[in-house]
């Protein structure tokens, strides 16, 4: 996969950016879960292994306020450790979810509950490799510096969601991580000892473990304990600290927390380009939707899926030649769902964007799906410095007219469709191919390419619950 480098020049959409983060979280590829508040399950779910005692002989310390230390089985912890509840976060520091509740949410929380003594925060590890491949290294390290202390943990802990944007594009962030962790105070010798050893991985995967046993698939999860009573409440994916006053505050006050959807919590809307109305089809241009996007399906599916790609980018040829034709067969060409193409040119792939101004000027001329396949199909000949030839000779096999499609390459209508549609990826989707499955109300971010027969056990599942659900009339808070 690989990721956005260039976003200057385009006007991001920051009031879709912020609606759509709130309705997706991340989870493994193959599981596709909601936002729920489950019922109290017992305190203690399964034994964890325990991994190497960090170092304890260092003095109590405080981060912003409050007290910091380490729990039993070495986990970060930051608060009153008798405080009335306990919070576990189960995270993923590449997760843009977990990012967005630590940029909005815990700066509340730490201020009007952890500072005041009303809750003690735990961090629990939770990378999701499969979405995040640096994730777990970030992890790693993190625990490391743990060895040297809490205080240190959560500096790291901090400077690491705020750099992720920096360190998330590297192919190998161990340098950068060395380096923030040299930053926030460290002993190196030690740091890197810990981290050539490798010790911290099974602490991890014990981590990973114990939120599965909880019922934990995506990130950001949580678990609030009522110390008082000993019972246990879990919460998954976003939500607004609206949720978390209520139930901090009910549990505070020795109550179960509020269930369903917080009274004060506004229902949130899809983006245009991503909700029914503008997933319709646009009857001035047939094949279009009214959001501008080529789609191919049934507008009327229970199911859209909205892929963004880059036709330079290897993966994506992957699952257009391997994966997409097994999907149209099985659910697409049979009306089962919507499929919609959205373009995410990469400034690494230099040629990626004129070849999304080729395919949007073929769209003009109805033959968008026609010229997609042939991109990808012909990839290493027209991934060249100069690729306007090779893209001319595909608009002639497909008996364009050359006329109307020489101009429309060198038209600024075209390529600001294309410019669009990297301003609706911004904040969203930062890697190609990525799919964001919708059913009319909410979003799942699947990334990376898999196989056709993944892929439609994947959208199998998601038509099985849209129809149980209009069975049995439930809902849900969202992603």
């Amino acid at each position: 996969m690989f990721q956005v480098g260039f976003v200057r020049g385009v006007v991001c959409l920051l009031a879709l950016v912020c609606v759509i983060a709130a309705l997706i979280g991340c989870r493994e590829p193959v599981v596709h879960g909601e936002a729920v508040q489950r019922a109290p399950n017992a305190a203690g779910s399964g034994r964890e292994e325990k991994a190497p005692q960090p170092n304890r002989s260092l003095p109590d310390l405080t981060y912003q306020g409050a007290p910091v230390g380490l729990t039993e089985d070495g986990y970060p912890f930051w608060g009153n450790s008798d405080a009335p509840v306990t919070l576990e976060e189960y995270s993923d520091y590449l997760c843009p979810f977990s990012a967005r509740h630590f940029d909005q949410t815990l700066p509340t929380l730490a201020e009007k509950y952890i500072a005041t003594g009303q809750v003690k925060y735990v961090f629990r590890d939770m990378p999701l490799a499969s979405l995040h491949p640096g994730a777990p290294k970030a992890h790693a390290v993190a625990q490391c510096v743990a060895e040297q202390g809490a205080l240190l943990f959560w500096r790291m802990h901090d400077e690491l969601f705020r750099t992720r944007a920096q360190w998330d594009r590297l192919p190998d962030p161990a340098d950068y991580l060395t380096d923030v962790a040299e930053q926030i105070g460290a002993n190196m010798e030690a740091y890197k000892a810990c981290v050539a050893s490798g010790r911290k991985e099974a602490q991890i995967q014990s981590s990973i473990a114990a939120g599965r046993a909880l019922g934990f698939e995506g990130t950001p999860s949580f678990r609030f304990i009522q110390n008082g009573s000993g019972k246990a409440y879990m919460l998954i994916g976003a939500h607004p600290v609206e949720t978390f006053v209520q139930w901090i505050d009910a549990l505070v006050a020795g109550q179960a927390p509020p269930q369903g959807q917080p009274a004060e919590a506004k229902p949130q809307e899809l983006p245009f380009w991503a909700n029914p109305k503008g997933l319709a089809p646009d009857p001035q241009r047939p094949g279009f939707t009214l959001a501008g996007d080529p789609y191919k399906g049934n507008p009327q599916a229970k199911i859209a899926v909205v892929e963004f790609s880059n036709f330079q980018c290897p993966p994506c040829r992957q699952h257009t030649i391997e994966a997409q034709p097994t999907i149209d067969q099985a659910l697409v060409d049979s009306g089962q769902i919507l499929w919609v193409f959205k373009n995410l040119p990469l400034k690494s792939l230099p040629q990626s964007t004129a070849a999304a101004v080729a395919a949007e000027c073929a769209g003009q001329q109805g033959r968008f799906w026609e010229m997609h396949h042939l991109l990808f199909e012909s990839q290493g000949q027209w991934a060249v410095d100069d690729p306007g030839s090779a893209l001319l000779q595909l608009a002639e096999k497909l008996s364009l007219n050359m006329e109307q499609f020489g101009a429309c390459l060198g038209s600024q209508q075209a390529l600001d469709r294309v410019m669009s549609d990297l301003a609706d990826a911004q904040g969203v989707v930062s890697t190609a191919p990525t799919f964001i499955v919708l059913d009319g109300q909410k979003g799942a971010v699947y990334r990376g390419p898999r196989s056709g027969e993944q892929f439609v056990s994947l959208l199998k599942g998601f038509l099985d619950r849209v129809n149980v659900g209009e069975k049995t009339g439930s809902t849900s808070a969202g992603y």
